[in-house]
């Protein structure tokens, strides 16, 4: 099998069994990127001699016996949000400087080293990661490996366009109001936003609660078995939460046969398309005929953007505050127009926000006492035109408007999964997500795993 289709286990099986080797995996894929990513722009850094030197020393262990770590060997391409000891971070922005001394790892980053993964490179963001979509002045537009001329949704598009394209079979991205779950649904792979906390952070986000981190893959398999590295603990992220005392990808394979499930195709209140809702009603029908009852039901909550797009431009104006001085020149101009907004914001309007999102939660809480998990569409749209922020001859001005089902799971700061479910009939793909109580992150991945098996 060609290395670029295969996922992580199936690397690190092969690798065991002296099928392939470390080196060999990262080659075929490094060729890859070199000869489609110019097309897509999944990547805004390659480092080839960075990551062969890693994949040697892989291929050193397997060859004595010992494995570093789960996906040793296994190449993984990473957000440019996350700090990289030895790499610049420059999350899509002009305004910071590349030639300061990059020396620290962040607890994401720290982790995969650790356990032996192979650094690919940095893979594209809108600039500070700010919206839905992946394009920025600095490193261009990234593309739908399904069909260039879309976009690959946003945030973490670079990571799911790379993992959909065989650019490497897992990546991480950030997730702060559908930063993980849009790009994956808009590229046919699975992207996981755990339970705020479950993954520690440094620095912190400057969207507080709403801001979590994640692995993107091919498959729940891969996804569970990342989770167990990234959720390891780290002392600079004082709001991490325990670690878990069973493990995340022997969780995956328990019954969830008779869990009752729900399934909200609007939540009350969006709209959705129809082909993509015509898709996604199959895929719940076959669920539930497989041995999981999905009940129509709504959480019971008006739509919260206004809290959430008070939330985010004050996550905005603190990120921003201290750049240097002209740096509002530079910026995208969205990105101009939210700090502006949330630098006029009061404590008061903060706190307020915060207490829509509270009884959120108590609301989806109460909705959990009855349902195990909710369906819900991951975004109601087909992927659209590549350079815009909102489809375009629509009526929305922002992203969050056509993003109704993923910001309300941040503002909860509910674990939520995204799985592929079918293409539309332009080839596009379509995602399901599932949302489950907070801290259930391995009851929502063992039911993705379900879902996914019954799915083919």
């Amino acid at each position: 099998m060609n290395p670029t289709d295969m996922t992580a286990v199936e690397l690190v099986t092969a690798y065991s069994s002296g099928e392939l080797s470390p080196v060999e995996a990262t080659r075929a894929i490094l060729d890859a990127i070199t000869e489609r990513d110019s097309t897509i722009n999944s990547y805004c850094l390659v480092d080839e001699e960075q990551a062969l030197a890693q994949a040697r020393k892989s291929e050193e262990r397997w060859a004595t016996g010992y494995s570093k770590g789960l996906l040793d060997g296994v190449p993984i391409s990473i957000k440019d949000i996350f700090l990289t000891d030895g790499w610049p971070t420059l999350r899509g922005s002009q305004a910071i400087d590349e030639s300061q001394p990059w020396t620290v790892d962040s607890p994401v980053t720290a982790r995969l080293r650790e356990d032996g993964m192979v650094f690919l490179g940095k893979t594209t963001t809108p600039e500070l990661g700010w919206k839905a979509v992946t394009d920025s002045a600095l490193c261009g537009i990234t593309r739908n490996p399904a069909d260039p001329t879309k976009t690959a949704g946003g945030s973490s598009g670079g990571s799911a366009a790379a993992v959909a394209a065989g650019l490497g079979p897992c990546s991480v991205g950030t997730d702060g109001g559908g930063s993980i779950r849009i790009p994956a649904s808009f590229c046919g792979i699975v992207g996981f936003k755990p339970t705020h906390g479950r993954i520690p952070l440094f620095p912190a986000s400057p969207f507080g609660p709403l801001g979590h981190a994640g692995p993107l893959a091919r498959t729940v398999e891969d996804t569970a078995l990342l989770m167990d590295i990234l959720s390891l603990p780290d002392p600079r992220d004082p709001t991490s939460l325990a670690p878990t005392t069973t493990t995340f990808r022997g969780e995956i394979g328990r019954d969830v046969i008779g869990l009752g499930l729900a399934y909200s195709p609007t939540l009350g209140y969006a709209t959705v398309d129809p082909e993509v809702r015509t898709i996604l009603d199959r895929a719940v029908q076959a669920i539930d005929a497989a041995g999981l009852p999905v009940a129509a039901a709504d959480p019971g909550f008006t739509d919260p953007i206004d809290a959430f797009n008070i939330l985010w431009a004050s996550g905005v104006a603190a990120m921003l505050k201290n750049f240097p001085e002209g740096t509002r020149d530079k910026v995208d101009p969205g990105l101009g127009k939210a700090w502006e907004r949330g630098g006029k914001l009061s404590a008061v309007d903060y706190l307020d926000a915060r207490a829509v999102a509270a009884d959120l939660g108590i609301t989806m809480g109460k909705f959990h006492q009855t349902h195990n998990i909710l369906l819900t569409p991951t975004v109601p749209i087909p992927a659209f035109d590549a350079g815009h922020d909102v489809p375009p001859d629509s009526d929305f001005t922002s992203w969050p408007q056509w993003t109704p089902f993923s910001y309300p799971f941040n503002l909860t700061q509910q674990p939520a999964i995204s799985i592929p479910v079918g293409t539309t009939s332009a080839g596009l793909p379509v995602g399901l997500q599932l949302i489950g109580p907070r801290h259930s992150d391995d009851l929502v991945l063992a039911v993705a795993r379900y879902a996914e098996h019954v799915l083919g």
